[in-house]
């Protein structure tokens, strides 16, 4: 799991460079790099991995969208166990994104979540 999540966040890193989110924007870039490793982590976790992962920048907005072949909506837990590692993923999309869900698809899922553009950003950039 951790291979695939670490390329997901070199991918995010790359394009967040490109964008010029980094490093004049460091907090919200890894505040995105934290939303990219929870959410796939959890494709990883409960859903056999994730398909794909895609970024779409715009002015407003940067919409991080993950697919994966489980069509089960993600839901937080509302109180994780404290004597257990985890649960916390989804309380953390929940912090950093100004909205996020999930879309059914055919053969899975897509979760996504947007996160506000620092100023700067380039319009309509997408990797």
């Amino acid at each position: 799991m951790s291979d695939v999540v670490t390329r997901c966040r070199d991918f995010t890193r790359d394009a967040l460079t490109d964008w010029k989110w980094m490093p004049g924007s460091r907090d919200d870039a890894e505040d995105v790099l934290l939303l990219v490793s929870e959410v796939v982590a959890n494709a990883c976790l409960h859903a056999g991995g994730p398909r794909s992962l895609l970024l779409d920048c715009t002015d407003e907005r940067l919409r991080v969208e993950v697919t994966d072949g489980d069509p089960a909506a993600p839901t937080p837990r509302s109180r994780p166990d404290p004597a257990r590692p985890g649960g916390y993923g989804l309380l953390i999309v929940e912090r950093i994104a100004r909205r996020w869900g999930s879309l059914p698809l055919a053969d899975g899922k897509c979760v996504w979540a947007e996160i506000a553009s620092p100023s700067g950003s380039p319009d309509g950039q997408s990797a």
